[in-house]
């Protein structure tokens, strides 16, 4: 039944938003929530370290990203703790042990109107820019770069001090 459901089919990229009455927010383009840069973890990164490295920075979350720029999902400091404190995954695992595999991405060029779509079944979204890169025998492929993760919260906050009321 996801094919009727717009928001799925909005959310996924395979409909345009009809909402008739689009708050002024609605079309701006995600790249103008000014996100900073994230903090990504490689997957070789430790439970404890990553703990440590979200503590010491002030995040609560961070994409792990492999050295192929792979997204392999996003890591919790909530989710890292309750894992490890429940006996499901010991300090010195890799943080792939405990990292969310399921996210949505998100594009630089996206509407918020989509991510207000997606920030109402997740509690944030990806933010990736696709990137040509060339090999050296001169081959091109589209890469995914992670350029920020978003929140309801960052979206709130971006309304809330641009109000246009």
């Amino acid at each position: 039944s996801k094919f009727v459901n717009d928001k799925w089919m909005i959310k996924n990229g395979y409909l345009n938003d009809v909402q008739e009455h689009k708050p002024w927010w609605w079309n701006i383009k995600v790249q103008k929530l000014n996100l900073s840069a994230p903090l990504i973890l490689l997957p070789e990164v430790s439970c404890q370290k990553a703990i440590e490295i979200l503590q010491e920075k002030g995040y609560d979350q961070a994409p792990v990203v492999a050295e192929s720029g792979l997204i392999l999902g996003m890591v919790t400091l909530s989710n890292t703790l309750t894992s490890v404190l429940a006996g499901n995954a010991e300090f010195s695992d890799p943080v792939t042990k405990v990292t969310y595999d399921q996210f949505s991405k998100i594009g630089l060029e996206d509407s918020l109107g989509k991510l207000s779509c997606i920030l109402e079944n997740d509690h944030f979204a990806i933010v990736v820019h696709e990137q040509m890169q060339f090999s050296g025998n001169g081959s091109s492929f589209m890469k995914q770069m992670v350029f920020g993760v978003v929140t309801a919260t960052d979206l709130l906050t971006f309304v809330s001090r641009n109000d246009k009321k």
